[in-house]
């Protein structure tokens, strides 16, 4: 991707060697990848998520049948060649039932964790201060919606990431980094979704934090979880219930908006929140946000 004349002199270095500059995009530009993610958009506009996702430089191209995919290979290859883009064949894999993507492995119906980042979580050492535990949780917290309880196992951790908090690695957090390892490296395959089915959902909540299960025949989709915010520790019962139905519908909207879902609490008064008078403006306000969608509460 070329540079504007008018700003090539801005990306101008010296070395013992002479003045230089890039005529091109190079890697390290704080704009390049947002503008490199912007002309793919544009040049597969017609296609994205119809039979292609891009992610930067990968593309992945998807289809029912055989004749289709022959079909919008045709058309990825093509577009590529009218804006002189062109594949590196060595790192072009075709005609795939299963791909690696993004860190996943995906095939027509699951979703499961690529072996590759399991093997770099697993050899993982204890971290010694604060900067490696962002890299670890940043690493293992990508690929939480396949853990269950992974906010109030990392509790111990999280709870070192906070200002004037003097990093002191006990037993509780080496538990808790091992217990994400071994919780990573046996974390299940999820199914994918069929938005043309409904959805169940289990949600609860606990002084530990707000849990999630999105499921659909009976198989887990992905699992949501995260830690009570500060001024959330004071809700009564009643209220961090109601968090955790407003938690799940939000993250997963994408999911659930326009189709029917079937929420379960062991709350059992959340069964009768849409015909309670006596509100507060906090839980009028979560109503709201409730009504958008279409689903029931079950005790």
């Amino acid at each position: 991707m070329r540079i504007r004349e008018s700003d090539i002199s801005k990306t101008a270095f010296v070395t013992r060697y002479g003045h230089h500059e890039f005529t091109v995009v190079s890697f390290g530009l704080t704009n390049a990848p947002a503008y490199f993610m912007n002309m793919m958009n544009m040049i597969f506009m017609n296609v994205l998520d119809q039979c292609v996702v891009v992610f930067i430089d990968d593309i992945l191209i998807f289809s029912r049948t055989k004749e289709e995919h022959e079909q919008h290979l045709r058309i990825v290859l093509e577009k590529l060649r009218e804006n002189q883009l062109y594949g590196k064949f060595s790192k072009c894999e075709f005609w795939l039932e299963k791909v690696a993507f993004l860190g996943h492995m995906l095939t027509a119906e699951e979703v499961s964790i690529d072996p590759e980042k399991v093997e770099d979580v697993s050899s993982w050492k204890p971290p010694h201060n604060v900067s490696e535990i962002r890299s670890f949780l940043g690493l293992v917290g990508y690929h939480r919606r396949f853990m269950e309880n992974f906010s109030r196992i990392a509790k111990p951790m999280t709870g070192l990431l906070k200002n004037n908090v003097p990093f002191k690695w006990d037993d509780k957090c080496e538990d808790s980094f091992r217990c994400l390892k071994d919780n990573l490296t046996s974390a299940l395959v999820l199914t994918l979704p069929d938005l043309q089915k409904d959805f169940v959902v289990y949600c609860d909540a606990s002084r530990q934090g707000l849990e999630c299960v999105l499921m659909q025949d009976n198989k887990v989709v992905s699992y949501a979880s995260r830690q009570l915010r500060a001024h959330e520790e004071n809700y009564p019962t009643h209220d961090l219930e109601l968090v955790a139905v407003v938690h799940e519908l939000k993250i997963w909207r994408h999911y659930l908006m326009g189709n029917k879902c079937k929420i379960y609490t062991d709350h059992k008064i959340l069964k009768y929140i849409f015909t309670q008078t006596e509100l507060n403006m906090r839980q009028r306000r979560w109503l709201e946000l409730i009504k958008d969608y279409e689903l029931e509460i079950h005790y």
